[in-house]
């Protein structure tokens, strides 16, 4: 700030009316050699300045391209993928002063609330999340997604033998009908068997009458455990 008060208020051909660099130095208390340094180096910060506006730029258009999801780790890893040679450090700097944010991934938390008057199904697995055969052990589960649209619902159900998501169901609410319909896309392409293992917690949208209804017409057999079930 110092510098640039001294380069605005010397005298020059355009302001006549200025003071000697030595006198202004002298008031200002910096060397001149400090001043002549700042005056050297000044196109070179230029020229860096310019390069920043242009990167901010093209991160402006990377977080408007994920509409606003991208923060800066996928900034930083898609301007990598375009040649750019740049610390992450520096774009969550620039990004911190600009404001540019992406959605904010809340830590994973348990939806499915217990149902403390329903009556909750026998624990046939234990905790042996292993099945022999597909389609003879599934578990369900809910989590929540953050979107530009607000926060969406996400029902699963895996098959315990291939590890693969045989159903799911997506929605902007938690009830019954989100579990029913992820169960209903399982049974419709996992090659159930009859009496096949259907685990989930003590949640209210699995203990509800709609679930145990869909269960029996499947020819489930219903299975709950206290804990949240780990796969792995």
């Amino acid at each position: 700030m110092v510098c640039r008060f001294i380069d605005a208020e010397k005298a020059t051909e355009a302001n006549p009316g200025g003071y000697s660099v030595s006198l202004l130095c002298r008031a200002m208390e910096i060397r001149r050699s400090a001043y002549y340094a700042w005056l050297a180096a000044r196109p070179a910060a230029t020229e860096r300045q310019v390069a920043e506006d242009r990167l901010v730029e093209e991160i402006r258009e990377i977080h408007a391209g994920s509409r606003g999801a991208y923060g800066a780790p996928r900034v930083h890893a898609a301007l990598r993928r375009k040649g750019h040679r740049i610390s992450r450090r520096k774009v969550e700097r620039i990004m911190r002063e600009r404001d540019i944010r992406g959605i904010t991934r809340r830590k994973r938390r348990h939806l499915t609330k217990q149902d403390t008057k329903a009556a909750p199904a026998p624990d046939l697995v234990g905790r042996d999340f292993t099945a022999a055969r597909p389609g003879t052990k599934l578990v369900g589960d809910i989590t929540y997604l953050p979107t530009i649209e607000g926060w969406w619902y996400l029902a699963t159900v895996i098959d315990l033998a291939t590890r693969e998501v045989v159903g799911y169901a997506m929605a902007d609410h938690h009830r019954a009908e989100l579990v029913t319909d992820a169960l209903r896309m399982a049974a419709g392409r996992g090659a159930l068997q009859p009496g096949c293992i259907m685990h989930t917690d003590r949640g209210s949208e699995y203990t509800s009458g709609e679930f145990r209804t869909l269960i029996k017409e499947l020819d489930l057999r219903q299975n709950m455990g206290r804990n949240r079930h780990m796969l792995r």
